[in-house]
């Protein structure tokens, strides 16, 4: 097969249902002890394309025949707005910002937002162990509110054998998380990262 850094993305994005699909992907099996979490990156630029087509194109085919599979898309961003709206901070979060600005209302959000607590929260309000695969999108727009990578390090303890895909605008080598893709001295959200597999290599 063609390495996908030589495709298209259109032509990426219609491997995706034949990957998740897969015995192997299902199964998490090629992975060793690894937990099963998958990487797939694009060009933040096209975000909108890659979002609609989550939406039209890859929900259904894993929803309907022959595959049929237990589902759940969670977009990142509204995550975190619906646990701020829980805690009775997101209204004081947007007052802050407006006023003294995102360096001023970061900082606050931190312990409400740390990796375990957001993790614990996804996955109460989500049963993973109820699902054969969930998608994660949204990423980029979470940022710098939340960074995926110490999410990721949040949800090794509770998502078990369910696989996870993360839709992510940036760049993945299998070794560190580059978001929107930019160089390491332009982008405080590049981090190392190794323990999600690259979806499509």
């Amino acid at each position: 097969m063609i390495e996908s850094k030589y495709m298209t993305l259109h032509e990426r994005l219609n491997l995706i249902v034949p990957r998740i699909t897969s015995p192997e992907f299902l199964n998490n099996k090629g992975l060793g002890n690894e937990i099963g979490f998958h990487v797939f990156d694009y060009p933040a630029d096209q975000e909108e394309i890659v979002r609609d087509f989550i939406k039209t194109a890859i929900e259904p085919a894993l929803a309907k025949p022959p595959h049929g599979l237990r589902t759940h898309t969670v977009n990142l961003f509204e995550l975190v707005i619906e646990l701020l709206k829980d805690r009775n901070l997101h209204d004081k979060v947007i007052e802050m910002q407006a006023s003294k600005g995102n360096n001023a209302a970061l900082p606050g959000l931190r312990s409400v937002l740390k990796e375990d607590k957001l993790a614990k929260y996804l996955t109460d309000k989500i049963d993973v162990s109820q699902l054969d695969v969930l998608l994660m999108t949204g990423v980029g727009a979470a940022y710098p509110m939340v960074r995926v990578h110490t999410l990721l390090n949040g949800l090794h303890a509770y998502m078990k054998d369910t696989p996870l895909v993360v839709f992510y605008p940036g760049k993945y080598d299998g070794a560190s998380l580059r978001l929107f893709g930019l160089s390491t001295d332009r982008n405080d959200a590049n981090a190392p990262y190794y323990r999600a597999f690259q979806l499509l290599k």
